[in-house]
C-alpha cells in the first residue's frame, strides 16, 4: 500500500536466545530477518528496521535502521513511536505504519490488506492481528496522526505497555488461521528455531 510504511521491530535484547539479535539467527540457510523482509515488502511502500546498537550489523539487508526514539529499551511501544517518527521524517506520504516483530518468519502475505479493510469497515482507529485465540498487540496498523499522543503517553505518563495505550482508542482485531502454521509463530529460543525449520520444511514439502 502506497500510504503504509513497514516497521520491523528488532529493538529487544533477545535474552531467551542467549543475547544477540534473534532476527539474525538462521532458519535453514537464511537469517530470520530475510523471511520477514520477503513477507512484508510487497505489502508496504517502504521499510525501516527499528534496532538499537550498531546499525552496521544489518548492512547486508540494505534497509534504513532507526534506533528507539526513547532510550532505555522501552519495549515495543517505543518501536511503534520510532516508526511513526521515521515516517514523519522520511516517508511523509505514509499516513500509516505496519509494525511486525522480526522473529516471526511466517507472517501473512495479506496482513496489511486485512488490517486496513477492518479499520475501514469498522471505522476504528487502528487494528491488530490475532490467531489461535491470542491477540498480538505489536502486529498492527497504526495511524501516524497519533504520534504526538503516543509520545506524550510515553514521556509524560511513562506508559510502556502497548495494551494500556491502545485501550484509549477503538481497536479492531483480525483473526488469522493457524493452518498449516500459526503465521505469528515467533522464534524466541533455540528450540523455537528448530521447530521453525521443521515447519518451514513441512510447508515447502
Amino acid at each position: 500500500m502506497e500510504d503504509v510504511a513497514g516497521v520491523l521491530l528488532a529493538g529487544g535484547q533477545a535474552r531467551r536466545m542467549g543475547g544477540g539479535d534473534k532476527c539474525l539467527k538462521p532458519i535453514g540457510d537464511r537469517p530470520i530477518l530475510s523471511y520477514i523482509i520477503d513477507r512484508v515488502t510487497p505489502q508496504v511502500s517502504t521499510l525501516v528496521l527499528n534496532a538499537n546498537g550498531d546499525a552496521a550489523r544489518f548492512s547486508d539487508f540494505k534497509l534504513p535502521v532507526r534506533a528507539d526514539s526513547i532510550e532505555g529499551f522501552a519495549g515495543p511501544l517505543a518501536g511503534v513511536l520510532t516508526g511513526m517518527d521515521w515516517a514523519i521524517d522520511t516517508a511523509p506520504q505514509c499516513s500509516w505504519i505496519l509494525t511486525v516483530p522480526t522473529d516471526a518468519p511466517f507472517l501473512p502475505s495479506d496482513l496489511c490488506d486485512r488490517l486496513r479493510k477492518v479499520i475501514d469497515s469498522e471505522n476504528s482507529d487502528m487494528a491488530r492481528a490475532a490467531s489461535g485465540g491470542r491477540v498480538h498487540p505489536v502486529v498492527g496498523l497504526w495511524p501516524v496522526s497519533l504520534r504526538d499522543d503516543l509520545h506524550a503517553a510515553m514521556t509524560e505518563e511513562n506508559i510502556r505497555k502497548v495494551d494500556r495505550w491502545t485501550a484509549r482508542y477503538s481497536v479492531s482485531d483480525v483473526d488469522f488461521s493457524t493452518a498449516p502454521v500459526d503465521p505469528f509463530f515467533n522464534a524466541n529460543t533455540p528450540e523455537d528455531i528448530a521447530r521453525a525449520e521443521s515447519l518451514l520444511n513441512g510447508i515447502a514439502g
